[in-house]
């Protein structure tokens, strides 16, 4: 009986709240249209001009001058020939990778630095978050990236860096503290 009495005074609120609703639809809409009517009076915007169109000029290829387009560029916009023995600086292939080589140097992070002895260690964070010791003379990075020096601040290395043609350009890269 309870329930019932429930259902009954929910079923009451249902029907005042829809008559609420209907009876707020049938107001009077003449505000409304007097306003509608007074935007319709007012004169319209200018309307911007069309942009001019430019007309095309084409560009005349003269292949005899300048660089080939389709022969690759040879040292950072450089056309100098290169001798057929690449007699620069050449990754060691054969020695064993070291663990920190599979990363990418932007990945790692250097997080200080200790000294023993006469050596000077970097400890560096691999993405991983594993610390690990980094001497003079270690690699890391992809682009058999050699440490050249350890600072308090920084960690410089010397990069090889394929030219695209058989030979090997160096870069300097380094780690700052905190860097990364």
């Amino acid at each position: 009986m309870k329930q019932s009495g429930e259902q009954a005074l929910r079923s009451v609120i249902a029907a005042l709240v829809i008559t609420l609703a209907l009876t707020a639809c049938n107001e009077s809409m003449e505000d409304l249209s007097k306003y509608v009517a007074q935007v319709k009076q007012r004169p319209g915007e200018p309307i911007p001009p069309i942009p001019p169109v430019w007309t095309y000029t084409p560009y005349k290829y003269a292949g005899s001058v300048g660089r080939d387009p389709f022969r690759p560029s040879l040292d950072q916009g450089s056309d100098d020939e290169r001798s057929s023995s690449h007699s620069g600086p050449r990754p060691n292939f054969d020695r064993p990778k070291e663990y920190l080589e599979r990363y990418e140097l932007d990945t790692m992070t250097m997080v200080g630095t200790f000294e023993k002895g006469e050596f000077n260690w970097a400890l560096v964070r691999d993405p991983e978050g594993i610390v690990h010791r980094v001497l003079v003379g270690n690699f890391m990075g992809k682009n058999h990236g050699q440490v050249v020096s350890v600072s308090d601040t920084k960690m410089s290395l010397s990069e090889l860096i394929s030219d695209g043609t058989g030979g090997w350009l160096v870069r300097e890269a380094s780690i700052a503290l905190g860097e990364g």
